[in-house]
């Protein structure tokens, strides 16, 4: 049976402080939820969303912080010697927010 990903996922994002809270995914396709974090421009955390619709990361290191919810893009179980997908993805579902600590 093949999956069929109809339509690209969309999720609005809001920031009150460091807390990001996220609308319903339009467009689900039923895959892996992650929030992606970025600290001056440098992935500093992936942490699973699931069903939670706020999300808070708690470092405080001193620096801008970009927060951006991403679903998993199945294509094939194709992978590489170190064992990661090598076709399938993580991909944007929203826009990001960012906040400095």
């Amino acid at each position: 049976m093949d999956q069929k990903l109809e339509g690209k996922p969309n999720a609005i994002l809001r920031l009150e402080g460091r807390k990001v809270t996220r609308t319903d995914v339009s467009n689900d396709w039923g895959t892996r939820l992650q929030w992606r974090v970025m600290r001056d421009g440098k992935e500093v955390a992936t942490v699973t969303a699931g069903l939670e619709l706020s999300f808070e990361h708690p470092e405080t290191v001193p620096g801008k912080y970009e927060v951006v919810l991403q679903q998993f893009h199945y294509l094939n179980y194709k992978k590489g010697a170190d064992g990661k997908f090598t076709d399938s993805k993580y991909v944007d579902i929203s826009e990001a927010v960012s906040y400095t600590v």
